[in-house]
């Protein structure tokens, strides 16, 4: 199998954070910048093969998602960028192969758009919030490495009483599931290099 070495984590805080089993683990702050900054700098030093994304997030209570349900982002979608669509993206997609193993893996998790925002309630137009995802995930497209985020929901974006955000069942949910979600990666990422060497040897064979 893939190295689990070549596998990178990337969390905002240690809380979110499994212990690392023989994978790399990042805590990359909080808020897009710092998130972005520190992915980059763990693309340098690790040259991971995949990276995962995992964290805590809110919901709208619109969306029928509840605290502690895992989602599973099918896109990531910045929404604090005024700038047209020309001059930056807006959304960046998460490996296909990643979120076929993701949802393979986490099969009750819901699968949604999740809104990066730098300030709580800031997810206009997204079911699922948070801060960093979208920092993450393009940071690794720019460095042409797949990413997938995931998410457990610790909390309704309306609900403003924060001693009844579930903080502690979320991170819990969260590092609960990194295990498995490394695991199906580590493999996705064993069949992308197995794929890859086949086709490199096919063209020389054309040669």
């Amino acid at each position: 199998m893939a190295s689990l070495d070549r596998i990178l984590v990337v969390a905002p805080t240690a809380r979110e954070l499994a212990p690392a089993a023989g994978w790399a683990a990042v805590c990359c702050g909080v808020g897009p910048v710092d998130a972005a900054a520190a992915t980059a700098a763990a693309i340098v030093a690790h040259a991971p093969a995949a990276i995962i994304h995992v964290g805590i997030a809110g919901a709208r209570a619109a969306s029928g998602i509840t605290p502690v349900r895992l989602v599973i982002g099918d896109a990531a979608h910045y929404c604090d960028l005024g700038a047209p669509e020309q001059f930056a993206p807006h959304v960046v997609a998460p490996s296909a192969d990643l979120l076929v193993a993701a949802r393979r893996t986490l099969r009750e998790a819901t699968v949604r758009t999740i809104g990066t925002s730098g300030r709580v309630g800031g997810g206009t137009g997204c079911d699922v919030e948070a801060m960093e995802g979208f920092a993450v995930l393009r940071a690794a497209q720019l460095g042409g490495i797949p990413a997938i985020e995931v998410r457990a929901v610790a909390n309704l974006v309306e609900e403003r009483d924060r001693s009844r955000w579930r903080f502690d069942e979320a991170f819990a949910a969260i590092v609960a599931a990194t295990p498995g979600l490394v695991r199906s990666e580590e493999h996705t990422s064993e069949l992308q290099s197995q794929s890859t060497i086949s086709y490199a040897v096919f063209c020389l064979k054309k040669k």
